[in-house]
């Protein structure tokens, strides 16, 4: 299962990461016509905060890079809980094609 690991950068500050392109979905993100980087991953996550997990809103910020996703601040249980819900999409192809089809049908760019 691919998940994000959640790191402490300093006493309560914690940030959580996600190497782009090396998730069990990749190919399957590349087959929709995307690209797996930090910033697929970090339009993927604003779209489950929005739809899955709207009480998670506002308690992190995200700082994605090509390579990499992250997420970070001073909420370790939103962060967890992040953690969970992209681990979700980028271990299952079912997930994956779910959370595209959606963001297509709400017009989201996953490739910002």
């Amino acid at each position: 299962m691919t998940a994000p690991k959640l790191i402490e950068t300093s006493p309560g500050k914690y940030s959580l990461l996600l190497n782009a392109g090396t998730t069990d979905v990749d190919a399957v993100v590349e087959d929709l016509g995307h690209e797996p980087s930090g910033y697929f991953w970090a339009a993927v996550a604003r779209l489950l905060v929005s739809t899955e997990a709207p009480a998670l809103e506002g308690r992190f910020s995200y700082d994605p890079e090509a390579g990499m996703f992250c997420a970070y601040g001073t909420d370790r249980a939103a962060l967890e809980a992040l953690g969970k819900l992209i681990a979700a999409v980028a271990s299952d192809a079912g997930q994956a094609r779910k959370i595209v089809a959606l963001a297509q049908a709400k017009g989201v760019d996953l490739d910002d």
